[in-house]
């Protein structure tokens, strides 16, 4: 085991294998090889331990990443695990889905020229090798409240929710109105990513601590929120959003274009050994076709890879802006790349064209303008004929949208923001209606499972607070 820390001057970055191009293209299993022991000891020894963590300041859950990473060169992998899941209640799940590269590593201050430390790997050997060793129990409650919390959506935010309330003792019941608890970790996230067996081993562990799952249930259909409000202490709304956007272009209404969402869950359920008519027909499988992506995020580069591993012909990806200024993580694009994607830059559609089903794309050429509000750069039309791009499949990775929540929870007293998400109190995280909290992307919008942790903990800090102020007010009462 490395001695002492501040490696980086003489052992180079090493992240972990990739398999190989054509190997991976084959199937949906995860691309990246595991560390051994060795390997994350002494990528763990290139931390250089500065006074101000630019990795920690820049994770939204504030990961004491310095002190894990000296603990696993170290060797002291138990006390490493404890560490890491003392603020991240799935570590090994951001070990390999988060945008490392526009969060801690992006912000390590090793110079360029030596290259930042491998976080994201040795995250996820920390955490895989803790589950093997049999360190990771359920958090057992010291003593139970006799208080139920109901939690809406078993996603990132609400099942981090859970496992919070549920250390501290309250009844927790998760409402899904999916055939499985996890959100779109199990149907969003493509298996390349992240396999389904590590989403579905911490949802047993959450059953074992005694979190209750209710599936194929859904509010507004199967139960009011103030029905649900009265059967609870307090209700947690954490549902995401997945109303996609839109394209207003002629021809956008023609078969065989759909959103991102729609084929994503259609090709996880394949993967999960559903049936899925959508698929079986073809409407929905990118075999053999000519597939067209339009967007430029996670969600954009979820999809094209996708459309590789289930044998398309060729795979394109239009976005109207450079690489540079892509939202997406740059490892996925890159990973993208490797496996023969090929990205039309400062492109958009103009139209789609075809007679029932689409058959081509009429695009048209963008160049980038002045550095707008977002950071980037603004794009405008250039001065350029339009091309045509053909397509047998066109999937819309354009962002989402809250879905009309006032219809959907079947309450029209709760507030909403002017973008139609759930308005909260940001230090609480409690809505307008006294008991009921909000958290994830259906408050901040569309955003990355990281930050749903942090928002499903925060919620969790708020739940208690209230619940324990309404005990008190309660017994003063009765007094």
């Amino acid at each position: 085991m490395p001695e002492r820390m501040l490696q980086f001057v003489s052992l180079p970055q090493q992240p972990p294998d990739k398999r190989p191009v054509a190997e991976r293209r084959r199937d949906f299993s995860e691309i990246y090889r595991r560390f051994e022991a060795g390997e994350a000891a002494h990528q763990a020894s290139r931390c250089s331990q500065c006074g101000v963590p630019f990795c920690s300041v820049h994770c939204p859950l504030g990961n004491d990443i310095p002190d894990w990473l000296k603990l696993t060169a170290e060797g002291r992998l138990e006390e490493a695990y404890e560490l890491a899941a003392a603020t991240n209640n799935f570590p090994e799940i951001c070990g390999r889905i988060c945008p490392q590269d526009r969060l801690c590593e992006g912000n390590c201050v090793i110079e360029k020229g030596y290259e930042s430390v491998t976080i994201g790997a040795v995250e996820r050997f920390i955490t895989d090798n803790a589950f093997e060793q049999g360190w990771i129990k359920p958090r057992r409650p010291r003593r139970e409240r006799g208080i139920s919390v109901g939690i809406v959506g078993s996603g990132p935010a609400g099942i981090a929710a859970a496992e919070e309330l549920r250390a501290q003792g309250y009844s927790v019941v998760v409402y899904e109105r999916q055939d499985r608890p996890g959100g779109l970790m199990i149907y969003g996230i493509p298996n390349f990513k992240l396999e389904k067996e590590v989403v579905q081993r911490r949802i047993a562990l959450l059953e074992e601590q005694g979190v209750r799952f209710r599936l194929n249930f859904e509010v507004g259909r199967d139960l009011s929120l103030a029905e649900l409000r009265r059967r609870h202490g307090a209700v947690l709304l954490a549902t995401g959003v997945y109303k996609p956007r839109e394209l207003a272009a002629p021809g956008s209404g023609l078969d065989a274009i759909v959103p991102a969402l729609e084929y994503l869950v259609a090709a996880n359920r394949v993967g999960l050994g559903d049936s899925v008519p959508d698929f079986d027909s073809g409407v929905l499988d990118a075999c053999g076709k000519r597939v067209v992506v339009i967007g430029g995020g996670d969600t954009a580069m979820d999809c094209v890879r996708t459309a590789v591993r289930q044998g398309a012909r060729s795979v394109s990806c239009l976005y109207r802006r450079d690489r540079a200024n892509m939202p997406g993580s740059a490892r996925e694009v890159a990973n993208a790349i490797d496996e023969g994607v090929e990205f039309i830059w400062l492109s958009t559609p103009k139209a789609f064209l075809g007679t029932e089903s689409v058959g081509a794309v009429q695009g048209v050429r963008m160049r980038l303008g002045l550095t707008d509000s977002s950071g980037r750069q603004s794009v405008e039309p250039a001065d350029a004929p339009p091309f045509r791009l053909p397509a047998d499949l066109v999937i819309k990775a354009l962002g989402f949208d809250p879905e009309d929540l006032h219809q959907g929870l079947a309450d029209p007293d709760i507030a909403l923001t002017r973008w139609g998400t759930l308005r909260v109190n940001h230090r609480t995280l409690m809505t307008n209606l006294p008991g009921v909290f909000a958290a994830g992307d259906i408050v901040r919008g569309a955003s990355l499972v990281v930050w749903a942790i942090r928002d499903g903990r925060d919620a969790a800090a708020g739940i208690h607070a209230y619940l324990e102020a309404e005990t008190a007010s309660v017994a003063v009462a009765a007094e």
